[in-house]
């Protein structure tokens, strides 16, 4: 065989095995020919990608007004409104479709002017002040806990920018609940302030006195009784602050359990007989309109609750104390208790001085007092009524208040019914028991306890808003948080 011949079998071997390489290849996926090559999409516009070949700047303005968390109003550059979220409208900022409130209008002038985003709060005016529900009549009133007047103005923080040609977001938020905060912060501090401050500005004269009058043993004895009274009445206050701050602390644990209606009823007036005595106040116990003995009676009605013992005991004594400061000597001063509408009620029915209906929106602010000069005589802090508020609505209850000057009051606590209505074991009376009740009833010997507000008189109050003429009682609920 000739040199070219040896020469083509060569070439021909080769050509065979690369096509044959080729093929494997091929079939191996390792060599990628042009008419495998996966296909790249060309890049889109961005609206397309977002909503599809046919953008919508509609869908795409509402979609970024639903992602925010604040009042969103989308407008152009002369005012008129493209989109706004639905609690826009309560604002009143624009009407026909454009912006309409001189503020806005004027920061969105700026901003279409020079393209800076700008912040501001502007005051807007409500439509009117809306007064307590019952304040009204002459016969009688009633309010409910936590009704306050509102401010007649609504505080607004508006944002304005540019988010697209002649497009403008402006974000609202209501900072109306907040101002309120730091206003009622500022006052409280101040209350504090003052309260803490009288008390202590008397002990330090009074010490300075007394070491004057050092060879007076009398003086000395007259000037350490005041120093007393005045180191108690401080001592007073700093434990109602710090009940306060318990109450209203949506941190605080509480304990709910199942309790006696009678058992709680029963220890706020143990713990206030003594004062009850010193004042020949009667205190008396009823359920369902019978009077009931001060000591336990073991397969007595009653109903059951379930919610922080604490709490509810500091409420109803709270109810009671304040009774007592505010009644005559020689009056009656009756804690009703029973079940009416599927709910427990506890009433605390004074003869007292009664309070005056322009106080009654009132009387659950914090240090507010109807006559400062006798709070200060009889130790009140201002601080019981707010402490009965909160307490009340950590149990899931409300609290109300009916009163006339000259008449009395009547507090209503009303809680919902315990799940289990099961009976709890009543404790057998202790040692005292029987002669606290004497001491009770004979307190009011001098006193008139016929005179005192009969359970069904006080029913009648709270039906009041039916027509029967005596002052009605708001039906608003309280409760629920601890914001104030």
């Amino acid at each position: 065989m000739v040199w070219w011949q040896v020469l083509g079998v060569v070439v021909a071997v080769a050509f065979v095995a690369a096509v044959t390489a080729y093929r494997n290849g091929m079939e191996r996926g390792e060599i990628i020919g042009r008419e495998s090559r996966p296909h790249v999409p060309e890049p889109l516009d961005p609206h397309e990608a977002l909503f599809g070949a046919e953008p919508s700047v509609r869908a795409c303005e509402e979609a970024f007004a639903r992602a925010v968390p604040e009042d969103v109003m989308l407008v152009d550059g002369e005012g008129f409104v493209r989109y706004t979220t639905d609690g826009v409208a309560d604002y009143g900022l624009a009407e026909s479709g454009r912006l309409s409130d001189d503020d806005a209008i004027g920061i969105l002038a700026r901003v279409v002017a020079d393209g800076t985003t700008r912040e501001r709060e502007i005051e807007l005016p409500l439509d009117g002040v809306r007064t307590p529900a019952g304040v009204n009549g002459n016969s009688g009133h009633g309010v409910q806990a936590g009704e306050t007047m509102p401010s007649n103005i609504r505080y607004l923080k508006v944002r304005i920018g540019a988010i697209g040609d002649d497009l403008y977001a402006i974000f609202l938020s209501d900072m109306s609940e907040q101002r309120r905060f730091e206003a009622m912060r500022r006052d409280f501090m101040t209350n504090v302030s003052h309260e803490l401050k009288t008390p202590a500005g008397a002990i330090s004269l009074l010490a300075e006195t007394i070491g004057d009058a050092a060879d007076d043993p009398d003086a000395v004895r007259y000037f350490s009784g005041r120093v007393a009274k005045e180191s108690t009445r401080l001592t007073e206050l700093v434990h109602r602050l710090i009940d306060l701050q318990k109450a209203q602390d949506a941190d605080t644990m509480l304990d709910p359990k199942r309790l006696s209606v009678l058992a709680v009823a029963r220890k706020a007036i143990a713990e206030n007989q003594v004062q009850a005595d010193g004042r020949h106040i009667a205190l008396e116990l009823h359920y369902d309109g019978v009077e009931v003995p001060l000591h336990a009676v073991p397969g007595e009605p009653d109903a059951v609750i379930s919610c922080d013992e604490e709490s509810i005991t500091t409420a109803v004594k709270n109810l009671v104390e304040n009774a007592i400061h505010y009644s005559p000597e020689h009056t009656t001063v009756r804690v009703a208790t029973g079940v009416r509408d599927g709910k427990v009620r506890i009433r605390v029915i004074d003869q007292g001085i009664g309070i005056p209906a322009e106080s009654l929106d009132r009387i659950f602010e914090r240090f507010y007092r109807v006559d400062p000069a006798r709070s200060r005589a009889t130790g009140g802090t201002g601080l019981g009524l707010a402490i009965v508020k909160h307490c009340v609505a950590d149990c899931g209850g409300t609290v109300s208040v009916w009163s006339h000057e000259g008449e009395g009051s009547t507090f209503t606590v009303e809680l919902p019914l315990a799940a289990d209505q099961t009976p709890l074991v009543a404790a057998a009376p202790a040692d005292g028991d029987d002669a606290a009740t004497a001491s009770s009833t004979g307190a009011a010997a001098s006193g008139s306890v016929d005179d005192v507000a009969s359970d069904s008189d006080a029913d009648s109050r709270d039906d009041a808003g039916a027509g029967s003429g005596a002052g009605p009682v708001a039906t608003a609920d309280v409760s629920a948080t601890k914001a104030d």
